[in-house]
């Protein structure tokens, strides 16, 4: 069976609902646990009936925006899912408050109870419109960001398409690219901004509705946050400020000198070498045969799953008009199968979808027999784990994507992870200042995005860009507006990726094992167990980012970076 042949089914709500009030009354007068339990699996039946659906839908939608029947379904989701979530959140109220879950709790994760206290500390009937907005709103953006056709060189691109220009082996065809990726945003800065401030408005009725003082609390729990809180993220970012960025400033100091530049502009960032960046050789249908070929050498689990990706046609990769932005990793429970969607832009971009992406995949892959569906995925910083790690675990294969530009490959993507983690608490940063004073106007948000910037990425010189100069590189950040807060989980999954790289380069041979447990374990147990299961230290811990810094520290010292001719040990 192929992905074009999984069937979406235009979900009758009245239906549904009434099928949950059924399974509602069951749960509540069950005469025995068989009886609560059957009701139980009903309602993981039910759940993974709607979550099917709606990734179709998600997936179906995102791939061509321009599709009219996959918008109005995408639409009609948006209205009625949150009305459905009242109708389960009611027959999870009545599990957990059922006598007979203590038995349950013998059988099912803790995950999925800790996901109760959250799930009824973050929803009640009365943001049900609210939350109809929000996601209306979010819808919006995506197309307004799908939307883009930019006119460039006798050309017309997409966003993602035209990045490929910004990494272009002339400078001036970089600087010139840059000023036209960011000149569309600035013709839309003002729309942009409007959504994002309604958003926001919307979030924080939400949390007021429900008695909180501003949306971060509620944000944590909406997260599933199960093991620590803004106070553990809040000493973190300053662990980053204190730690890493000194290491990144020292690396773009060098980069400018490899160059040869007196300047580093902002169009030179991501332009690591003389010779240009490294990029894959091949095609996109090559560059997934050799991505299979990595994947049967690695391990037989990692073979059998990609094998899997491929043969049912479950990886969408090409960037085109009307296309989503962006990149993700979905899963579609009644067809057990992951979902990988990307936009190829021809950088080394491509080679990480095929394994960060594939990361996500292979974990959720792995974990696809947990009993309920809501334990199958864990939550998003320990998501990350997975997806981060396997990048590094196929160091071995990249010469098969990267040919002579292999060890420009090494050197780039461990300078780009340690590059990454300021910007990551960035955007962690500002969304906290943004929803602590949520009347700020949007002229006011740039501002403090530029004064946040100015701390953890002090290198940066937006010079010619004025949309930047005002603090505008937010608008492009997609879980801004999709996903509030989702974003410091993928610092702290890159610092127990980081923690994996270190094993690997002393070669233990134990680290695809216990890579490969905690894929297995999925959602079974929340953020903290899940790395001391993975043989790794808490990023949170005293002195594990400094330690992990450390090694990358001593790793670039090793490394030439002249000439990159020479091979880079891993």
């Amino acid at each position: 069976m192929k992905f074009t042949d999984y069937k979406y089914e235009h979900m009758d709500i009245e239906a549904l609902q009434a099928q949950l009030k059924a399974i509602c009354s069951k749960l509540q007068n069950a005469a025995s646990y068989d009886d609560f339990k059957n009701a139980f699996i009903e309602l993981n039946d039910v759940n993974k009936y709607i979550n099917t659906n709606q990734t179709l839908v998600e997936v179906r939608h995102t791939v061509d925006t321009r599709d009219e029947y996959y918008t109005k379904e995408n639409d009609f989701l948006n209205e009625m899912l949150p009305v459905l979530k009242e109708d389960i959140v009611n027959c999870n109220k009545a599990v957990m408050e059922s006598s007979f879950v203590s038995e349950l709790k013998k059988e099912v994760p803790e995950t999925y109870f800790l996901q109760r206290e959250m799930e009824e500390k973050s929803f009640d009937p009365i943001i049900i419109p609210e939350m109809q907005e929000e996601n209306k709103l979010a819808s919006k953006y995506q197309a307004i960001i799908a939307s883009a056709q930019i006119e460039f060189d006798g050309e017309t691109y997409t966003l993602a398409a035209l990045e490929v220009k910004t990494n272009d082996k002339d400078r001036d065809t970089r600087k010139r690219a840059m000023q036209a990726y960011w000149g569309w945003y600035d013709e839309h800065a003002k729309e942009i901004g409007e959504v994002y401030d309604q958003l926001v408005h919307v979030r924080t009725r939400m949390a007021k509705k429900l008695g909180y003082e501003n949306y971060i609390e509620l944000g944590y729990y909406r997260m599933m946050r199960f093991d620590y809180n803004k106070n553990d993220v809040e000493n973190y970012r300053k662990q980053v400020l204190e730690d890493v960025v000194p290491l990144d400033n020292e690396l773009y100091a060098r980069q400018q000198k490899r160059l040869g530049y007196d300047t580093l502009h902002a169009w030179d960032e991501k332009f690591e070498f003389t010779s240009g960046n490294p990029a894959p050789k091949y095609s996109r249908e090559e560059l997934v045969k050799r991505a299979l070929k990595m994947y049967q050498e690695l391990d037989p689990k990692t073979g059998e799953f990609f094998e899997f990706m491929t043969e049912r046609e479950l990886l969408d990769l090409d960037s085109k008009p009307g296309k989503a932005a962006g990149g993700y990793c979905t899963f579609i429970p009644n067809y057990q199968s992951p979902f990988i969607f990307a936009n190829f832009n021809q950088t080394s971009h491509d080679a990480e979808v095929l394994t960060h992406e594939a990361g996500h995949a292979f974990q959720v892959y792995s974990s696809k027999d947990i009993f309920p569906i809501d334990c199958v995925w864990p939550t998003y910083e320990s998501c990350e784990i997975h997806s981060m790690s396997m990048e590094f675990f196929t160091y071995p294969w990249m010469k098969s994507f990267f040919e002579e530009d292999v060890d420009k490959y090494y050197f780039n993507h461990l300078s780009g992870a340690v590059k990454f983690l300021p910007y990551g608490v960035l955007v962690d940063h500002f969304q906290h200042e943004v929803y602590e004073k949520p009347e700020m106007s949007c002229e006011e948000r740039l501002a403090t995005w530029r004064k946040l910037e100015k701390q953890y990425l002090p290198h940066k010189n937006y010079e010619g860009i004025d949309i930047l100069e005002k603090g505008g590189w937010w608008m492009r950040q997609l879980h801004i507006f999709m996903d509030p807060f989702y974003y410091i989980d993928y610092t702290l999954a890159q610092v127990c990726a980081l923690q994996f790289w270190a094993r690997i380069q002393k070669n233990d041979k134990k680290a695809f094992e216990d890579y490969k447990h905690i894929c297995k374990i999925g959602g079974t147990l929340p953020f903290r167990k899940i790395v001391k299961e993975a043989g790794l230290k808490v990023p949170f811990e005293s002195g594990c980012l400094k330690d992990t810094v450390q090694l990358v520290r001593e790793w670039f010292e090793k490394a030439d970076d002249s000439i990159l001719k020479k091979h880079l040990a891993i």
